[in-house]
């Protein structure tokens, strides 16, 4: 391809670089055909109809025991599996990778209180938890290296699978390869919508199904309320939809999608489809980007959509192209539930900062040494 050398481009395919793909954006991007415009959607945005946001069964309920149960035996035959997403670029914790920072103690990290949950459930129920971490260039290095540091946090190793998302490279306004100062070239991972076709394409999907799993948890790795929980992993399996979708109550401040009626079908949308003028509080619920997935459903293609964002990498604007985890939910069946946000139950406490770690301490102590199952 031109611009890149041969030694780069040998580096970038070792990431799934794709540059058929590429060289097309840099066409598509001049030519209008990749742009905020065409990031909107192409019809009405409806608020789902009545009874499509399923709520949790109250606690201690005899619907909440008959879930929980559902959920426990699932985990203990080994069925159930956790993806971490810590792809990204390393760039909000001050160039460090997120996984690796300390949360509770110089030891546990956001990946190591991700471990730490999955073995409290192997401890309670019996079963094997498989982890898959997806990480990024940006990361997999350090990831790795932060997981052989703490002896895989007490977690069997072979257990533990590291898989990447993909690469692409920014680009200018004009659709040239965007470089930095240095005359670099400026990588990037192209979104939690790689999710599904990474973890097919490495295998992982493959081997996780041929040893007995049935379902995954799919989470960020900042959102350090995302634990896996019986109660849900229950709903998913008795809904028998393909994938759960959580759903935080929405509060002023949040940006972010949520599930809207387009195009005959109730689906996730993010924000950055949304038209000129558009109110999203016809919802009241927004995407914590946590699903759980039935995983045979994964073993196929998603044709999701490409979107154009503006970046500003050394005061200079660069252009990306995107795709969404969310945007599953316009392929697959669906089942929209409402989580909790505070207290220790909440399934969403995102730390996109520093500064987040420690305005949220409570709460995470509250949510990680308090006792019982998390979730």
């Amino acid at each position: 391809m031109q611009g890149i050398s041969e030694p780069q481009l040998a580096y970038l395919t070792q990431f799934g670089f794709d540059a058929e793909l590429q060289a097309r954006w840099m066409q598509d991007v001049p030519a209008g055909r990749l742009s905020k415009a065409t990031n909107v959607v192409t019809g009405d945005l409806l608020a789902p109809p009545a009874g499509t946001i399923q709520k949790l069964p109250a606690a201690n309920s005899k619907s909440a025991r008959e879930l929980t149960a559902l959920g426990r035996d699932a985990i203990r035959r080994g069925e159930v599996g956790v993806v971490v997403l810590n792809g990204g670029m390393a760039t909000r914790f001050g160039g460090v990778v997120k996984g690796v920072v300390p949360v509770l103690g110089k030891d546990r990290t956001f990946l190591g209180l991700a471990v730490e949950d999955i073995l409290q459930h192997e401890r309670a129920t019996g079963g094997r938890v498989p982890l898959f971490l997806m990480n990024s260039f940006a990361t997999d290095k350090a990831t790795k290296a932060h997981f052989a540091e703490h002896d895989h946090f007490g977690a069997d190793p072979a257990r533990i699978e590291h898989f990447t998302q993909f690469i692409a490279l920014r680009m200018t306004t004009k659709g040239e390869l965007f470089r930095t100062g240095k005359g670099e070239l400026s990588p990037y991972g192209p979104g939690h919508g790689d999710f599904a076709a990474a973890f097919r394409r490495c295998g992982a999907l493959q081997r996780f199904r041929a040893a007995g799993g049935k379902y995954l948890l799919v989470r960020n790795v900042d959102n350090l309320g995302a634990r896996l929980d019986p109660l849900i992993l229950g709903h998913h399996i008795h809904s028998r939809c393909a994938a759960t979708v959580e759903l935080a109550p929405k509060w002023p401040e949040d940006v972010g999608g949520s599930p809207y009626l387009y195009l005959g079908r109730t689906q996730l949308v993010e924000q950055l489809r949304y038209p000129p003028g558009f109110d999203p509080n016809i919802v009241d619920v927004f995407n914590t980007n946590t699903f759980t997935f039935t995983a045979a459903d994964l073993d196929r293609d998603f044709e999701l959509g490409w979107y154009y964002v503006e970046k500003t990498v050394e005061d200079k604007k660069a252009v990306q192209i995107e795709h969404l985890i969310g945007e599953m939910s316009a392929f697959l069946p669906t089942n929209f539930l409402q989580v909790r946000r505070s207290g220790r139950h909440s399934r969403f406490l995102p730390v996109k900062a520093p500064d987040d770690l420690v305005a949220a301490r409570d709460e995470i102590v509250e949510m990680y040494d308090s006792g019982g199952e998390g979730g």
